[in-house]
């Protein structure tokens, strides 16, 4: 079973091999939470580390949990109470932008059931991708949401999604016709979530949600200016009603 709260200080890299090669390296912290009971915080803290259940799913449900047995009932899966993991960014100083948020749902005896990937684009639209990894932890689905100015919605995602234990070592890899024009990967190694680890991040890496957000606006300026065009992206009532 996952243990529960902890910090991963991680490295993410996202490598664009077409039309053009480009590579962006980033450097954050994440954690690992109950999203039924995140961690209780002393009151000095909790600016550093907030997860409010409105920036998950609809986000009009009291607990992040809520929303994900939400999610989880519309596809006919009820966990019964099961634990679940969270990886995922708290909002810090008010602020959060969650590229990926994970879940990796159990049923109450323990044994995996699914696990759910949260994602999110920079025009603050979210989408759940319900995945069933095999036994190595991959899985594959369609790619149905816009997330790269790049690269329009089609393909399909091959996810290494292993539960989080002493190593964080998850890859997302893009493949389209042709080729597999984008890999994802994020690494990095637990912590434990006590105040002093979690003070540490924080003046390592100030505004660490912002410092995400701007680094992949940035590198989106550069493969514009580098000649790569936009793909038209479609709003998400629009893609409802196809």
């Amino acid at each position: 079973m996952i243990r529960t709260p902890a910090l991963y200080p991680c490295t993410v890299v996202h490598v664009r091999t077409a039309p053009v090669r480009h590579t962006l390296r980033h450097r954050t912290y994440m954690w690992l939470t109950d999203p039924g009971h995140p961690p209780e915080l002393p009151f000095f803290l909790r600016p550093l580390a907030r997860f409010d259940p409105r920036d998950h799913f609809d986000g009009d449900q009291p607990t992040v949990r809520a929303g994900l047995d939400r999610f989880l009932a519309a596809h006919g899966i009820d966990l019964r109470g099961g634990p679940v993991a969270m990886l995922t960014h708290a909002r810090v100083l008010g602020h959060v932008f969650n590229p990926l948020t994970l879940y990796w749902c159990h049923d109450p005896d323990g044994t995996p059931r699914c696990v759910v990937a949260e994602v999110h684009n920079t025009y603050g639209e979210r989408h759940c991708y319900l995945l069933r990894p095999d036994g190595d932890g991959i899985a594959h689905t369609r790619k149905e949401f816009y997330v790269s100015p790049f690269f329009p919605v089609d393909g399909d995602y091959r996810m290494r999604l292993p539960p989080p234990g002493p190593r964080l070592d998850l890859t997302i890899r893009l493949e389209r016709a042709g080729g597999r024009p984008f890999t994802a990967t994020l690494r990095g190694t637990r912590r434990d979530a006590t105040s002093r680890a979690l003070l540490g991040q924080a003046l390592r890496r100030p505004w660490s949600t912002v410092a995400v957000s701007a680094a992949i606006r940035l590198h989106g300026i550069r493969l514009l200016l580098r000649g790569l065009p936009i793909q038209p992206r479609r709003h998400r009532d629009q893609e409802k009603a196809t």
